[in-house]
């Protein structure tokens, strides 16, 4: 902080403009695509993209009217939710156990872990088809659960590892000598020192999952299509909808604003959590 209080004013200005300029970058899409859907066809495809001279809300009638727009969002949220809770629960044993017991291959089993999130989708659709088609559960929201909870578990374990390691280990070990027992060390002190952490990682989870799009789109048929398969039904051999599009992208991003609004202070805690000793 105090090298960059020592900057000169030029120094200042031109940081001030770069900030702006990321500033911009990162709002303005978003501030086109809800400006966009609360305009008219016509008036999507004319005049200035930031213009709004007849603000209209019947893209929104047409998602929940003509498309039932309401049945996608309930299949993305509970195959969001869902598989991310069981992800957080399984993830976080074996991410304390990784953490906790040193044994021989025990880095090299982490590595592995994170390695499986490195695997391209696209290297697995294929055999993960096949084995829900043979347990029937294709375009079904179980299936889709257990596909997302698999993907979700390397980054779960390699993020929770690494925050309970950060942990100090004098009062679980204070715990066992008490009389708890491990799993009961792990409940009563680790999970709740770890509980930033465990947030980020929720929110990262369930991002992520919110806006897969690949499996959703190969594992998937009307069932259980989940809401960014959904977007696709706007592009035609005519031409791209783009009001009912965006007002479908705002819709989506909602959920990702208010689950970070009531999060905020648990995930910028979780994100930088360990990086100061």
């Amino acid at each position: 902080m105090d090298v960059l209080a020592r900057g000169g004013p030029i120094e200042r200005v031109v940081r001030r403009a770069i900030i702006v300029l990321m500033l911009a970058g990162f709002v303005l899409p978003i501030a086109l695509i809800v400006v966009t859907a609360f305009k008219t066809r016509v008036d999507a495809l004319e005049g200035s993209p930031f213009a709004l001279a007849r603000p209209t809300l019947e893209n929104y009638g047409h998602l929940f009217g003509e498309y039932d727009f309401g049945h996608f969002a309930r299949n993305s949220f509970i195959a969001s939710v869902a598989s991310t809770a069981i992800a957080l629960a399984l993830g976080a044993l074996a991410a304390y156990g990784l953490a906790r017991f040193r044994f021989r291959g025990s880095g090299a089993l982490a590595f592995w872990v994170l390695s499986l999130r490195m695997t391209p989708a696209i290297a697995t659709i294929i055999p993960l088809f096949v084995m829900l088609r043979a347990a029937r559960l294709i375009d079904s929201l179980p299936g889709l659960v257990i596909v997302y909870t698999v993907a979700n578990l390397p980054l779960v374990v390699w993020m929770m590892k690494g925050f309970f390691e950060d942990l100090p280990i004098d009062m679980e070990e204070s715990a066992l000598i008490d009389g708890n027992s491990r799993f009961g060390a792990f409940l009563d002190i680790a999970l709740p020192l770890a509980a930033p952490g465990l947030s980020a990682t929720a929110i990262l989870t369930f991002i992520f999952t919110w806006n897969e799009f690949l499996f959703a789109l190969i594992l998937t048929g009307r069932n259980a299509q989940t809401l960014p398969v959904a977007v696709t039904l706007f592009v035609r051999e005519t031409g791209i909808d783009w009001g009912y599009m965006t007002a479908a992208a705002s819709l989506m991003m909602l959920p990702m604003v208010i689950a970070t609004l009531f999060v905020r202070r648990g995930l910028a805690r979780g994100l930088t959590m360990g990086a100061v000793k």
